[in-house]
């Protein structure tokens, strides 16, 4: 892997439109703040057996992070590789997740509370997404936000794309929930995401597959 550059362009204002989409129903509903939960029969290899966290939904597309694949990757190499001096040991815990195929040289972090960043694009009043080295440089002195998830790439989606994977049943959706982000061990995010919604994964892969 290259190394990482914790410079972000904005992301949602240049993904190119789909042709031949009518304006009127790229915006039927608002997934931010929601989970992404993959079906079974997911066949995108990027997002099987995935649960993603949007972090911006509207018009001009959707942005969001896969909360749940953590990279073979910690904290302190990601920081090495961006010449940040590491005086915190916690920086050797903490592993970097898989956020998504889009611009995945890229970190990004998913952190609560918002704080006072250079380049952070607020999703409500506890969390924010944060672009710049400068939140890296922080948690790398001991003095980051108390809640954090670092991850290389996004998953994005142009205008529409995500309604129009949600017509076709690609996704279950459930509004999300801090705790499941930050305080699970990665295996127990999407499992602990199905429960919200009453539905017991390995029963719905059952199903799928006699479908």
């Amino acid at each position: 892997m290259g190394v990482c550059a914790f410079t972000i362009a904005p992301v949602l204002t240049n993904r190119p439109r789909q042709a031949g989409q009518d304006s009127e129903k790229m915006q039927s509903v608002n997934l931010t703040h929601h989970f992404l939960i993959a079906m079974p029969n997911m066949a995108d290899p990027h997002f099987s057996k995935t649960l993603t966290y949007i972090c911006e939904h509207n018009e001009q597309g959707a942005l969001g992070l896969v909360v749940n694949r953590p990279l073979d990757m910690t904290l302190a190499k990601l920081l090495d590789q961006v010449s940040i001096s590491v005086e915190s040991d916690l920086c050797a815990q903490v592993s970097v997740h898989y956020g998504g195929p889009v611009q995945t040289d890229r970190g990004f972090v998913l952190h609560g509370p918002p704080g006072d960043w250079q380049s952070t694009l607020a999703i409500n009043a506890e969390l924010s997404l944060t672009t710049s080295k400068d939140i890296l440089e922080a948690v790398a002195r001991g003095e980051g936000p108390r809640q954090m998830l670092v991850t290389l790439g996004y998953s994005g989606w142009a205008p529409g794309q995500l309604e129009h994977e949600l017509a076709q049943n690609a996704w279950l959706t459930v509004e999300a929930r801090d705790d499941v982000i930050f305080d699970l061990p990665a295996p127990q995010r999407l499992p602990r995401a199905m429960q919200m919604l009453g539905v017991d994964y390995a029963t719905l892969s059952e199903q799928s597959g006699r479908a």
